[in-house]
């Protein structure tokens, strides 16, 4: 065992064993809540020599204390030989005693008597004695003197320590949390708990039982606030500070209004004593422990959240005169702390001040790139009914500035809702604030339609008294990502856009545009598009320029993920992220990680890559259309797995954004999905209607890049329901559409999806050679899920194609994936020699390294649904003895393979169906795999395989 970063162990052990040397004192100090009790639970719980004591003390505690009677403790060292008292030897043959374990707890309520009886027998410690004695510094009769006076007269073969309990660090806090709420916490309960405790265990250990006892609601940041003070903590510093003298009690109020460790000076001013009572009162207080010296210099409470409740006992009028000494305090400080003025100024009822301290720290965070803090300043200011309409006015947009370029917040959004429907507002003002509303409606919140209203009566409201923010909300409207508008309507915008630009000349009206023009032209593939994002003021000496090149850096990151570009998009993504972070656009930020979590899937990076989705999700859980990306992926990996429960819950459950609120390449790329999860499932209808929904969206749009991820899987269901003419008409449009684009990755989808068509259309040489070129086109990308699934197509066809007479059947051909038969009558072919025989064991090859792929990316039901098509074609082993091989109490691979994919939610029928199995079949399978491996459950069978 380890107890706070020490071994005990050993050296219990030795100096138990009399042996081996003298005796052993160990003074363990730490203060309230340390967890010094815990640790003597511990040390009692060890392991010992089997003639060893245990003796348990706790001082202060009326029949705790061990019995007069017992040798072991209450042997006078007067008792003891001459040679023992003076030089710590062993004691005359006949007065030996054996080895005592003695844990004392909390020496420092013991009495008088206590302390006497203690000292006596530590003076006279004995070989075998092992002596544990723990303490709160704080509260000792006499400071570093834990017998009191005078210092003990410890015999010189005793060896004494003294270790000090220290306060949790963040990483003990986590493994606290994980062991009482598991690991459903995000990392950041962790950080709070340890800034409101202190690190104190005990306090953390109390505020953990306030959560486990909610256990319906979200485990987050915001829950540790709401959890109160606990109430040991409580009663501890409100007992210490009843314990001064109603003179000396105001410099503990002071130190509980300003709510953090401060100066003696400071401290004092704020108590409103005189300097002589009040070094007076910061003496009593320190004495008395309901103040500590954290940092040298620096006074306040050992837990954080002892102010709370220090705070909440002192009477309201006292307390508005400390917090107003308070604010005057710290606008003397430089720099001033503005948001702890404005706290103050409030809390005194200064709403004059509060307000002018509201508005100066705002601007400093947003200066700063805080943008989060001044929103949460200046929200909270502007839901107050107290701000007169004219500060109003000037607070109102430095709210909405911050909060387009930071992250979510729907009282944002409710309060510039408020506020820009004020007929008593200027023109000008309601324009800027219409303008920022609708930008973080359509990015930070996902309401697009209502967002790009907003923003298309702001660039009629600002036309001719602000052509400066007239031309911003023209590049936004010009930004083709959001779903509705057709290209044309966003072009329509840009050229509006670049002519209000000029009729400002504002620098930052320029840089807007400029991100507006190469992000339309990245979009689209066009030729162009590469020199228009080189152009971009990355290095503008004015923050507002760089802040929109970040922006159009990471927008040109994603476009470049979209076509194709993946390299090009690594050094977009990392030069757009630095930009961010040192600009101050924490939204840009946030999007680009969305963007790296499409770009690992497709270039096969998958390792981590769902417990990354994940974790952005919980992040920006109260933002789900930041974390749209996210989502996105996981349901992709979930799909690929089998886990197809998972892939919809991802892809369209609860929390999901609705693809027509998606961006459209991102909701085509997501409902080409949920299209092949219905294919799998034999839900053909579903899967059409899905197909023609997508395809009708992109298609409105007019961007077809962004049909990459759709279109293979919408023409394979257009075609298999029957409607073949639409299917071709599908494959003709998306040609067409990037036709003269720089897209290679909707060009090697423009393939496949021809791939799919002359498959189903039974032209199955056709299709494999089409299916081969897509699978070629997918490695130079390297994408190496997409060339699997190609490759797997091209042997696919040429299987089917070799197994069926010439001339074979015209119109739609069966499933994809599904096994190529013989023709009736058709000779097993010979091996030896034989060169049918010889293409189709390279074919097998191929299946087989398909197969190896699918299961080095972790893509479990695609390689299932693989071995399953190379079952078909394998002959059997030559030598192999008749019957089935025995597997009596392992499973067979058969069965192994289909335990994995009911483990991961797939149906009997499901399974069925991707290993050509019957349902019966599987059935067996499963209760095999169950009774073999003593699984409670189809998903406990997950622990089993």
């Amino acid at each position: 065992m380890t107890a706070h970063g020490f071994d005990w162990r050993p050296v219990l052990r030795r100096a138990l064993a009399a042996e081996a040397g003298g005796p052993l004192l160990v003074w363990v100090e730490g203060t309230a809540g340390a967890g010094k009790s815990h640790l003597l639970r511990e040390l009692g719980a060890l392991p010992r020599p089997a003639d060893a004591t245990l003796v348990e003390w706790w001082c202060g505690v009326p029949g705790a204390r061990p019995a007069e009677d017992r040798p072991e403790v209450d042997r006078p060292a007067e008792d003891r030989p001459e040679q023992d008292r003076s030089e710590g030897g062993r004691p005359a043959e006949g007065r030996r005693q054996g080895p005592v374990l003695l844990l004392v707890d909390d020496l420092h309520r013991a009495d008088e008597d206590e302390r006497g009886r203690l000292r006596r027998l530590l003076e006279g410690a004995w070989p075998g004695l092992a002596a544990v004695v723990t303490y709160r510094p704080e509260e000792l009769l006499t400071p570093g003197l834990p017998l009191g006076a005078p210092a003990a007269r410890y015999p010189s073969g005793l060896t004494v320590l003294r270790q000090r309990l220290v306060a949790w660090d963040e990483e003990r806090v986590r493994r606290a949390v994980e062991l009482a709420l598991g690991d459903r916490c995000p990392p950041e309960v962790a950080g709070r708990l340890l800034e409101r405790s202190g690190g104190v265990p005990q306090v953390v250990v109390d505020l953990l039982a306030v959560l486990r006892e909610r256990p319906g609601e979200e485990c987050t940041a915001g829950r540790v606030d709401s959890a109160g003070v606990p109430v040991r903590l409580a009663e501890l510093v409100l007992g210490r500070t009843s314990a001064l003298s109603a003179a000396q009690r105001p410099v503990v109020w002071a130190a509980a209004v300003l709510g953090e460790p401060a100066g003696r000076d400071e401290l004092i001013a704020v108590s409103g004593l005189g300097p002589v009572e009040g070094r007076s009162a910061l003496l009593a207080a320190l004495t008395g422990a309901a103040l500590a010296e954290p940092a040298e210099g620096s006074y306040g409470f050992h837990a954080p959240l002892a102010a709370s409740a220090v705070h909440a006992a002192v009477p309201g009028p006292l307390r508005q005169e400390l917090h107003q000494r308070a604010a005057d305090v710290l606008t003397g400080r430089q720099p001033v702390p503005w948001a702890a003025v404005a706290r103050h100024r409030r809390a005194a009822g200064q709403v004059g001040g509060w307000l002018r301290a509201v508005e100066r720290a705002a601007l400093a965070a947003a200066d700063a790139g805080r943008h989060q803090q001044a929103i949460g300043l200046l929200e909270e200011a502007l839901a107050s009914a107290l701000v007169p309409p004219q500060t109003r006015a000037r607070l109102a947009p430095l709210l909405a500035r911050s909060a387009v370029l930071a992250l979510r917040s729907d009282q944002t959004v409710e309060v510039l809702t408020q506020i820009v429907r004020d007929p008593t507002l200027p023109a000008t003002v309601r324009g800027e604030l219409r303008l920022d509303l609708g930008l973080m409606l359509c990015n930070q919140v996902g309401r697009v339609a209502a967002g790009w209203q907003e923003l298309e009566t702001a660039a009629t409201e600002l036309r001719a008294v602000r052509p400066d923010l007239a031309a911003r909300a023209m590049s936004a409207l010009a930004m083709p990502y959001w779903p509705g508008p057709a290209i044309d309507v966003h072009r329509g915008w840009l050229r509006k856009a670049v002519a209000a630009t000029a009729d400002s000349g504002d620098e930052a009206a320029l840089a807007t545009a400029a991100v507006a023009r190469a992000s339309l032209a990245m979009s689209c593939g066009d030729r162009d598009a590469w020199e228009l994002v080189a152009a971009l003021p990355t290095d503008s000496p004015v923050p507002g320029c760089r802040r929109h090149a970040a922006r159009g850096l990471c927008n040109a990151a994603d476009a470049a993920v979209w076509l194709g570009f993946y390299e090009r998009a690594r050094d977009l993504l990392a030069e757009g992220l630095d930009l961010s972070a040192t600009s101050g656009a924490p939204y840009s930020e946030h999007t680009a990680l969305g963007t790296s979590l499409l770009l690992a899937w497709w270039t096969g990076r998958w390792a981590g890559l769902a417990e990354r989705c994940e974790r952005l999700v919980t992040t920006t859980a109260d933002m789900p259309f930041i974390a749209s990306d996210a989502r996105v992926v996981r349901g992709l990996l979930a799909f690929a797995e089998g886990d197809w429960g998972a892939a919809l819950s991802w892809l369209s459950g609860q929390g999901a954004i609705a693809p027509e609120s998606m961006p459209t390449a991102l909701a085509a790329t997501a409902s080409g999905a949920l299209v092949r999860l219905a294919l799998a499932r034999q839900d053909l209808a579903g899967a059409a209607e899905q197909a023609r929904k997508a395809w009708s969206e992109v298609a409105g749009k007019g961007v077809w890049v962004w049909a990459a991820e759709l279109a293979p899987w919408a023409v394979e269901a257009t075609a298999r329901a029957g409607d073949v003419p639409a299917a071709r008409a599908m494959v003709r449009d998306f040609g067409q559409g990037i036709e003269d684009r720089d897209v290679p990755a909707a060009r090697a989808s423009l393939t496949w999806s021809r791939a799919v068509l002359a498959e189903l259309e039974d032209r199955q040489q056709e299709a494999a050679a089409l299916y081969g070129e897509a699978a070629a086109a997918y490695r130079a990308l390297s994408r190496p899920y997409a060339g699997a699934l190609t490759a797997e197509g091209a042997a696919r066809c040429l299987l089917a194609g070799s197994a069926r007479p010439a001339g074979g059947a015209s119109g739609v051909a069966a499933t994809p994936g599904t096994p190529p038969e013989r023709s009736p009558g058709a000779p097993e072919p010979e091996r030896d020699g034989d060169p049918a025989y010889g293409a189709t064991a390279q074919l097998v090859a191929a299946l087989d390294s398909c197969t190896q792929q699918f299961g080095d990316l972790g893509a479990t039901w695609d390689a299932a649904r693989v071995r399953a098509l190379l079952r078909t074609q394998q002959p059997a082993r030559k030598g192999r003895p008749p019957g089935r091989p025995s597997h009596a109490d392992e499973l067979s691979p058969r069965e192994s393979e289909v335990a994995q994919l009911a483990a991961s939610g797939l149906t009997n029928r499901e399974i069925a169906a991707t290993l050509h199995l019957s349902s019966r079949t599987v059935e067996q399978h499963v209760a095999r795999a169950m009774r073999k491996t003593g699984a409670l459950s189809r998903h406990d069978l997950a622990r089993h395989t």
